[in-house]
C-alpha cells in the first residue's frame, strides 16, 4: 500500500517545468525501485485476468508508451500495480528530439502537450535496460513455475532522420531487436512529433509496412521459437473511412491487435487555455470522446474477438469503463497517473472488475 499520498507531492511537481518533473520522477524511480523505498507508492496488484493475443494479462490496466522512453523504470512503475507496461518508443539510433520547451500542462483541461520527438538512447541501451530488469530475470525464471507479475510491452519507432521511403527499414531494424525480449511488441505509426510518421497510417504506406512486419515476424518466430504479438498504435485523428481501411489492413496481414489511440493534433477542447496553441500532440481528458470513437469504429469493422487496447484521457476509473464499453479489452494510462497519481491504476482496475 502506498505510504505517501500524491496528493503531497504533487504540487512540488507541478511547479516544476514539466520536463524536468518527468525526468526527476523517472530518476527516483529508477533509484528506488527494488528497494524498500519502493513502499512510497508501490499498491497491490488488482487480480482480474483476461487472455489476449495469447497473453494472459493480470488486470486490464496498463501503462501507456512515451512516459518510459529508455526501458529504466520497468519495476518501479509494474509496483504501481499495472498488469502490464509499454516502454518506448525505441528508435534504431539515440536521438535527442525536438527542442525544449517540449512539454506543457494544461491544468484546467486536464491535459499536456508534448512534442518530445522521440527523444531515446536508442535500441542497444533500450534492450540492456530491459535486461538489468527484474521483470526480465522473472521472465527467465518461468519455465521454474514463476510466472512474471505483469506484462511487458515494447514500443518501436522510426528516426527523424531516416527517410520516409525508408521507414520500414527502421521498423524491421528494432523489431528484430527488441523481439525476444517483449511479451508484445507495438508499431508506433500515430505520434505526431516526428515529421510525416502519421502518413503511414494511409493505405497504400500502411499496407507495404505492415506486409514487411508480417513476413519478418515469420522469420523472428522461426529463429527465436516463439511467436510475439505485435499491436499497432494509431491517431485519434481519423475519420470512419481512414479506421475503416486500418482494419481491413490490420487483418489482411493478421496483425495481434491495435491500440487506439495516441495523442491529437486537435485543440478545440482546449482553445483559449494557456499553451493551447504549442505544437504538439494533445493528451489527456479532451482525447477521451475522440479515442473511444475510433475505439467504438475499431471494434465495428474488426468484430469481436480482435484485441483493442483502448488509451487516451482516462482521468477515472469511470473513464477506463468507459473505454471498455466502447468496444476496448484493456486499457492504458499515462496523463491520468501524472494528474491523479498512481491510485488511479488499483481505482481503475477495480471498478473494471467489479463492472465486467
Amino acid at each position: 500500500m502506498s505510504l505517501v499520498p500524491y496528493a503531497l507531492a504533487r504540487p512540488f511537481l507541478f511547479s516544476l517545468d514539466p520536463e524536468t518533473a518527468h525526468e526527476l520522477t523517472l530518476h527516483a524511480l529508477a533509484g528506488i525501485q527494488g528497494t524498500p523505498l519502493q513502499l512510497a507508492y508501490c499498491a497491490g496488484r488488482i487480480d482480474d485476468p483476461i487472455t489476449l493475443a495469447g497473453l494472459t494479462f493480470p488486470n486490464r490496466v496498463g501503462l501507456a508508451a512515451g512516459l518510459d522512453k529508455n526501458a529504466k523504470c520497468i519495476d518501479g512503475l509494474g509496483a504501481m500495480g499495472f498488469g502490464f507496461v509499454e516502454v518506448g518508443t525505441v528508435t534504431p539510433l539515440a536521438q535527442p528530439g525536438n527542442p525544449k520547451p517540449r512539454m506543457f500542462r494544461l491544468p484546467k483541461a486536464q491535459a499536456l502537450i508534448n512534442r518530445l520527438g522521440f527523444n531515446n538512447e536508442g535500441l542497444e541501451a533500450f534492450i540492456a535496460n530491459v535486461k538489468c530488469s527484474a521483470l526480465y530475470r522473472q521472465r527467465q525464471n518461468a519455465a521454474a513455475g514463476n510466472a512474471p507479475p505483469m506484462l511487458l510491452g515494447l514500443n518501436i519507432g522510426k528516426n527523424a532522420a531516416t527517410p520516409m521511403e525508408r521507414a520500414t527499414d527502421d521498423y524491421l531494424a528494432c523489431l528484430d531487436g527488441v523481439y525476444p525480449y517483449a511479451d508484445y511488441v507495438t508499431i508506433n505509426i500515430s505520434s505526431p512529433n516526428t515529421k510525416n510518421l502519421r502518413a503511414l497510417q494511409s493505405d497504400e504506406a500502411l499496407d507495404k509496412l505492415l506486409g514487411a512486419i508480417a513476413q519478418r515476424r515469420e522469420a523472428l518466430a522461426a529463429q527465436h521459437g516463439k511467436r510475439t504479438p505485435i499491436f499497432v498504435k494509431i491517431a485519434p485523428d481519423l475519420d470512419e473511412t481512414q479506421v475503416g481501411v486500418i482494419a481491413a489492413t490490420l487483418k489482411r496481414h493478421t496483425m495481434d491487435g491495435v491500440i487506439a489511440t495516441n495523442t491529437t493534433l486537435s485543440r478545440d477542447a482546449v482553445k483559449g487555455l494557456a499553451h493551447a496553441e504549442e505544437t504538439g500532440g494533445l493528451s489527456g481528458a479532451p482525447v477521451l470522446a475522440m479515442s473511444n470513437r475510433v475505439i467504438t469504429q475499431l471494434r465495428s469493422a474488426l468484430g469481436q474477438g480482435f484485441p483493442i487496447i483502448g488509451v487516451g484521457g482516462i482521468l477515472s476509473a469511470d473513464d477506463a469503463v468507459s473505454k471498455i464499453r466502447a468496444g476496448a479489452d484493456v486499457v492504458q494510462i499515462y496523463t491520468g497517473l501524472i494528474y491523479k497519481g498512481p491510485a488511479l491504476v488499483k481505482q481503475a482496475a477495480t471498478l473494471i472488475k467489479k463492472t465486467f
